[in-house]
């Protein structure tokens, strides 16, 4: 399996725009979370966080495409669960199902950092310090708040057994640990 420090360098060479690192990074950060929270493998379910939007840039147009193509990129340098994962996590358009609680986490985790982001980015400072985990409670109840942070995607987590503000709190909690590393 790759190296963390490999899986970073690869994701580079696939993703230049900035913000689509950090989103990966602040992904990666709240799946090893949750894998902590769940006692679940922390590398497996960190690497799958940093590298499930590895070909997003390349896909952008081509949704149905979008974690076929990470997972034909990945073959032979992570395991199975890995690229099931990724291509669970666009089910949408692969019609791979969530099943697993690494598929489920993954798509949780991905949808709430779209929601802290938006939270930290409507802040004075422009912060996670200064959000709460109150902010973020009201945030989710307002649909008009972070459109496309899909509410019923997050709510995946109950599906593993943690209920929604105890994986805000774990999310939220997760990227405030990372937060220079996204610039935030």
């Amino acid at each position: 399996m790759l190296s963390r420090d490999d899986a970073l360098s690869l994701l580079k060479e696939n993703i230049k725009r900035r913000n689509i690192l950090y989103h990966a990074l602040a992904v990666e950060a709240i799946a090893r979370a949750l894998a902590r929270q769940l006692g679940k493998d922390e590398e497996l379910w960190g690497l799958t966080g940093l590298l499930h939007d590895l070909d997003f840039e390349e896909t952008m147009t081509t949704p149905e495409r979008h974690g076929v193509v990470a997972a034909e990129r990945l073959r032979g340098l992570v395991s199975e669960e890995i690229i099931k994962a990724i291509k669970a996590h666009n089910y949408e358009h692969t019609g791979i199902k969530p099943e697993t609680p690494l598929e489920k986490g993954l798509i949780a985790s991905d949808a709430i950092s779209g929601l802290l982001i938006a939270c930290a980015l409507v802040m004075p400072q422009k912060k996670l310090a200064q959000v709460s985990l109150k902010t973020v409670l009201q945030k989710f109840k307002d649909k008009d708040f972070a459109r496309g942070a899909d509410r019923n995607r997050m709510l995946l987590c109950e599906e593993v057994g943690i209920p929604r503000d105890k994986f805000f709190e774990i999310a939220l909690n997760a990227l405030k640990e990372i937060a220079p590393e996204i610039g935030l």
